[in-house]
């Protein structure tokens, strides 16, 4: 019997904003969340595991518990029998994972990404061990290193999971098991480029002028799916169920776009996590967008700098090297542009914003911030709670009571990490 824990560590603060509202787990990347890379790789290198945990921050655990049909923050019971398996929730698993002896850990950058645990060690860790770096280092200081699997890879920041998606969108297609199928409604002057590479969900439609080029990477469509007029979608590329793309749309150079968004305009190299809007001209790039977002007309980034250097990048307000030429805007949940709105290289906008100053934003907008031309102010949780409620019922979706609970709370959880001038 094997039981699969898997854990949040302190380096959910470098993800935020978009660990405000959610999980490290549940961030996006190719086809699917971290969550169910780690899942179906568990389940392929060893026996699926019959019991599986989450464990986060225990502000979140109430929120997560509606998310998942898995115990959130319990301990899992310990038993001479019963080994327990503990995963780092940032860390994207691409391979099947090896078995090994127990105890044993595996590190990377002095974070343990991988623990396997004998009896006495499981009782040993807590959700909040393994949230406080002195801590996890005191308990799993004598457990001998192993290798579970070769160059792990953690998701450090948010514009990892968007390099990471051209990668998984190939390994997505792979793992799906040749999916290639042509199902809904596909209409007269639909053009294929190696059509072997396309999947079309049932009840999805494809209307005239469509142009989709799989000759880089697979393209998948998923169910009722609507692909407007003269539209050119490049792979790889993973369009969720029930999403809308407007006519004229040009997607190039690996895009993800979850469930039931809305899209419009240039789209290259971009994450959109799900239920949220960009579906007018405009461009994006090299961006991650949470859900319930909606970047309005003509809204655009910048991803690449004139000097063609590196993207310093403001995590919580503070700049970080990202090491990359390519790094777009990551913008947070529930936060919305006005009309022209610019972005520039590396931008970070927070949760619950509201901007419309039609020039280009500051490179950090602390989370609830309302900014126009004339001012910027705070944004008062209770309207923009009332905003979401709004929002989200013309999608016949409802907040929890955990969630909106958590909604009002997000504003004093902002202030011990967001840094801003003065």
């Amino acid at each position: 019997m094997r039981t699969l824990v898997i854990f949040e560590d302190d380096g959910f603060s470098q993800l935020l904003p978009l660990t405000y509202w959610r999980t490290c787990s549940e961030l996006r990347t190719g086809y699917d969340r971290l969550y169910d890379h780690i899942v179906r790789q568990v389940s392929a290198g060893w026996a699926r595991p019959d019991e599986i945990h989450i464990w986060c921050r225990p502000e979140l655990a109430a929120v997560t518990s509606n998310r998942f049909e898995h115990a959130v923050n319990a301990q899992p019971e310990p038993a001479p029998s019963r080994k327990v398996l503990y995963l780092n929730s940032r860390l994207l698993l691409k391979a099947p994972l090896q078995d090994g002896p127990a105890p044993a850990v595996q590190w990377r950058n002095n974070r343990p990404v991988i623990i396997h645990a004998d009896e006495q060690l499981a009782r040993a860790l807590t959700p909040e061990i393994l949230l406080d770096p002195a801590a996890t280092h005191r308990v799993l200081a004598a457990v001998p290193h192993h290798e579970f699997v070769s160059g792990p890879k953690l998701m450090d920041y948010p514009w990892d999971l968007v390099h990471a998606n051209p990668e998984m969108l190939h390994l997505g297609w792979r793992q799906a098991g040749e999916p290639a199928q042509l199902a809904g409604r596909i209409c007269e002057g639909v053009y294929f480029l190696n059509r072997s590479a396309i999947h079309i969900g049932e009840g999805s439609t494809i209307k005239p002028g469509v142009v989709l080029d799989a000759e880089h990477g697979p393209i998948y469509i998923g169910r009722n799916v609507t692909v407007s007029p003269n539209t050119s979608i490049e792979g790889p590329c993973y369009i969720g169920d029930d999403s809308l793309i407007q006519a004229g749309t040009s997607i190039r150079d690996a895009v993800s776009i979850g469930r039931r968004c809305k899209v419009g305009g240039e789209l290259e190299s971009s994450i959109l996590h799900g239920f949220s809007n960009k579906q007018h001209d405009g461009f994006l790039g090299h961006s991650y967008v949470a859900e319930w977002v909606n970047l309005a007309a003509d809204t655009v980034n910048s991803d690449l700098k004139n000097t063609y250097g590196t993207v310093r990048v403001p995590i919580n307000g503070v700049e970080v090297d990202s090491g990359q030429m390519f790094v777009g805007l990551t913008i947070g949940d529930h936060s919305k542009t006005g009309i022209g709105q610019m972005f520039p290289t590396g931008a970070v906008v927070g949760f619950g914003c509201n901007i419309a100053i039609c020039e280009f934003a500051p490179k950090f907008v602390p989370s609830f911030t309302w900014m126009t031309s004339r001012q910027a102010c705070t944004y008062s949780p209770e309207r923009c709670l009332e905003i979401a409620r709004r929002v989200m019922a013309r999608r016949q979706t409802v907040l929890t009571p955990a969630e909106e609970a958590w909604f009002l709370n997000i504003p004093a959880y902002v202030r011990k990490f967001e840094r801003t001038p003065g």
